[in-house]
């Protein structure tokens, strides 16, 4: 698993707190450069306290036309959704309605979401996670932990983003 750094978008006042963004892959293999990936969370800090910023995810995400936990949405064959991720020139921006931010992106997740078929898997978790804070590293050990929680995992919104380039 190669992690970066968190990158948030502005903090606001709303009940979905501090949106925060991190990206990370899988290990390469000899078949594949590994699967990327970005999740999207809140710090649990909005205006109304955590279990008011878990409730308006929930109602954003649905919002968009997604669901909670019981599938897989892949944007290239699923219309209808407003999302897009644009990859370039280490950053990927992610734009949802509710959230647009330009993340910096390692080398080897970059390598893995050109490669990518399906596109970047992101998670949208309804679960806040105040360990990670815009600005800080997070060791893999954390994150490992955290995307691999069932219960935070089955509190999410699950999403193929295809990759879009700029055309020059």
């Amino acid at each position: 698993m190669t992690t970066s750094n968190v990158v948030s978008s502005a903090r606001s006042a709303s009940p979905l707190g501090t949106l925060t963004v991190i990206p990370w892959s899988s290990e390469p293999s000899a078949e594949s450069a590994g699967t990327p990936f970005l999740m999207a969370y809140s710090l649990g800090d909005g205006r109304d306290g955590p279990e008011a910023g878990q409730q308006a995810m929930r109602a954003a995400l649905e919002s968009m036309g997604l669901s909670v936990g019981d599938r897989l949405f892949d944007l290239g064959r699923d219309a209808g959704i407003n999302a897009s991720l644009l990859v370039e020139g280490g950053s990927a921006v992610l734009t949802l309605p509710f959230l647009k931010v330009q993340c910096p992106v390692p080398d080897e997740w970059q390598k893995a979401a050109r490669e990518a078929e399906r596109g970047v898997y992101l998670i949208c978790s309804v679960r806040p996670w105040s360990e990670g804070v815009p600005g800080k590293p997070v060791d893999e050990e954390r994150l490992r932990a955290f995307v691999s929680d069932e219960e935070m995992l089955a509190d999410s919104a699950h999403v193929l983003l295809p990759v879009r380039r700029l055309q020059g």
